[in-house]
C-alpha cells in the first residue's frame, strides 16, 4: 500500500461489469431502484400515522415510537443476512426471498389489534425489506463503471415522501407493492453478482443452502476509512431523524396541524429536496472522479469522490439548528413555510452526504459491495435506534432547540470526518488493509 496521501487503489478505467446496452442497464436500475424505496416508504411514512396508530391501539405516541426504532433495527440485521447471502447465491435471490417476508408483515402490520403484535410485524416487514438498500446498491455497483457508479446511485438513493391517508390502507399498499415488486424482479432483474470474494461461488442450486456468519462483514468496520465516513453517514441521518421524528409534536402542536395527511404532507419538502439533489451529488461525485483523476494523469483516488459532500454537506447542521429556532420563536405561517423551507435544504444536505459515501464504499470494496453497505446500515441502526427512542422524551425533557442543537454539533463532527479523510484517505487505507479493490476489474 503507498504512502502517499493520494495513492491510489486502481490504475486505469474500470470496464462496465456487464456487456449489455444502456437500455438493459436502465431496467436494472429502476427494478433495483423501485425496491430501494421500500424501505424508506416502511419506516418514513409510519411516522406521521404514530398519533392514528397511538390512539387506535389505546397507546401513547412515545410508545408507538419503538415501532420506528424496531424497524431500523431490523432493517441492520436483515441487510446484513441478505448482504452476506448475495454474496453466494446472488443478487436476484436474495429479492425474491425477502419479498414474501415483507409483505407477510405488511399484512401483520395492517390487522395489528396490539401495540405488542404492532411491534412484531413492524419488525418481520422491516427484516423482508431491508436487502433493497445493500443488495441494490451492490447490484449497481455490478453494473456500472467507477464514473458513472455515483450518478446511478444517485437514483437508487433517492425518496420522497407520499400522500397518507389511513395507517391500514397504507400497510395493506405496501404489501401489494412488495407483491408487484417481486413479480417484476421475477420477471426482468437478471442476476448482475459476477465474483465473490471469499465466498462459496461454485454453488448451482439456492436448496443447497450453506450457513454463514452475517454479522461477518460487521468487521469491516475496522477500516478507518470506512468507519469515518460511516460516522458522517449516521450524524446526517440523524439529523433527519430529529427533524422528522417527532414531526406531529413539534411542527404539528407548535402550528396546529393535527391531520394526518397535512402532517405527512410536511415531509414533502425533505423528499423533494432528496430528490433534487441524489441525481445531482451522484453526478458531482462523478465530475469529482474524473477531475482529479485527469490531475493525476490517469490515477484514481477513491477518496475524491468524497469532495462532492463539502459542496452541500453544511446545509445538515444548518438546517437542523435552524428549524429548532424558527419553531420555538416565529409562529404563524412564516414560522410553518421557514420550517418547510429548511426540511427542504435538510433533504438537500442528507442526499448530498448519503450518495457519494454509498458509492465510495463501493468503489474501495467493489468484491463485498453489498456486504459493506449491509455493514454500514447496521452500524447506522445501531446509532439511530436508540436515537429515535429517545427525540421525544430529549424535546419533552431538554427542550426543541436544546435537542436540535445537539444534532447540530453531531452533524459538525461528521463533516470533519469527511475532511480528514478526503486528506489523510490513503495514510488510513494503510493502516488496516480489509480488502481494498487494488486492481483493475
Amino acid at each position: 500500500m503507498c504512502s502517499s496521501e493520494e495513492s491510489p487503489l486502481l490504475e486505469g478505467d474500470r470496464v462496465s461489469i456487464l456487456k449489455d446496452s444502456d437500455s438493459s442497464k436502465n431496467v436494472v436500475v429502476f427494478t433495483v431502484s423501485f425496491a430501494g424505496l421500500l424501505p424508506m416508504f416502511v419506516t418514513g411514512t409510519f411516522v406521521p400515522s404514530i398519533p392514528q396508530i397511538a390512539h387506535d391501539l389505546d397507546s401513547t405516541g412515545t410508545s408507538v415510537s419503538l415501532a420506528v426504532s424496531l424497524s431500523v433495527f431490523a432493517n441492520a440485521i436483515g441487510g446484513l443476512v441478505w448482504a452476506a447471502y448475495s454474496s453466494i447465491y446472488g443478487r436476484r435471490p436474495m429479492y425474491l426471498w425477502g419479498m414474501p417476508i415483507m409483505c407477510m408483515g405488511s399484512f401483520g402490520v395492517a390487522t395489528s389489534t396490539s401495540l405488542r403484535w404492532l411491534l412484531f410485524w413492524r419488525f418481520v416487514q422491516a427484516f423482508g425489506c431491508a436487502g433493497g438498500v445493500s443488495v441494490g446498491a451492490a447490484t449497481i455497483g455490478d453494473i456500472y463503471g467507477i464514473e458513472q457508479r455515483g450518478y446511478s446511485d444517485g437514483y437508487f438513493f433517492r425518496g420522497i415522501a407520499a400522500h397518507y391517508w389511513s395507517w391500514r390502507s397504507l400497510q395493506w399498499s405496501l404489501g401489494l407493492w412488495g407483491f408487484i415488486e417481486m413479480t417484476f424482479i421475477y420477471l426482468f432483474l437478471p442476476e448482475t453478482s459476477h465474483s465473490h470474494s471469499g465466498g462459496i461461488s461454485e454453488l448451482t442450486t439456492p436448496f443447497n443452502f450453506v450457513w454463514i456468519n452475517p454479522f461477518s462483514s460487521i468487521w469491516l468496520l475496522r477500516s478507518p476509512n470506512i468507519m469515518a465516513v460511516t460516522l458522517a453517514n449516521t450524524s446526517a441521518m440523524i439529523t433527519e431523524y430529529v427533524l422528522l421524528i417527532p414531526i406531529a409534536y413539534t411542527i404539528g402542536a407548535r402550528y396546529h396541524v393535527s391531520n394526518e395527511a397535512l402532517i405527512g404532507a410536511c415531509f414533502l419538502p425533505s423528499g423533494f429536496g432528496n430528490f433534487i439533489a441524489s441525481p445531482i451529488a451522484g453526478r458531482l461525485s462523478d465530475a469529482m472522479i474524473e477531475k482529479w483523476k485527469a490531475r493525476r494523469k490517469g490515477t484514481w483516488v477513491p477518496e475524491d469522490r468524497l469532495r462532492a459532500v463539502l459542496v452541500g454537506g453544511l446545509l445538515v447542521p444548518l438546517s437542523v439548528c435552524l428549524s429548532g429556532l424558527i419553531t420555538t420563536y416565529i409562529a404563524g405561517p412564516s414560522g410553518l413555510v421557514l420550517n418547510l423551507l429548511c426540511f427542504f435544504m435538510n433533504g438537500i444536505g442528507v442526499d448530498f452526504v448519503l450518495t457519494p459515501i454509498g458509492s465510495y464504499n463501493v468503489d474501495v470494496l467493489q468484491s463485498r459491495s453489498a456486504e459493506v453497505i449491509a455493514a454500514v446500515t447496521a452500524f447506522r441502526a445501531i446509532i439511530l435506534a436508540p436515537v429515535t427512542a429517545v427525540v421525544l422524551p430529549s424535546i419533552e425533557t431538554l427542550g426543541l432547540v436544546a435537542t436540535n442543537s445537539i444534532a447540530t454539533m453531531v452533524a459538525i463532527l461528521g463533516y470533519g470526518l469527511i475532511v480528514l479523510t478526503i486528506r489523510y484517505g490513503a495514510r488510513m487505507r494503510a493502516w488496516v488493509d480489509v480488502g481494498y479493490t487494488v486492481v483493475d476489474m
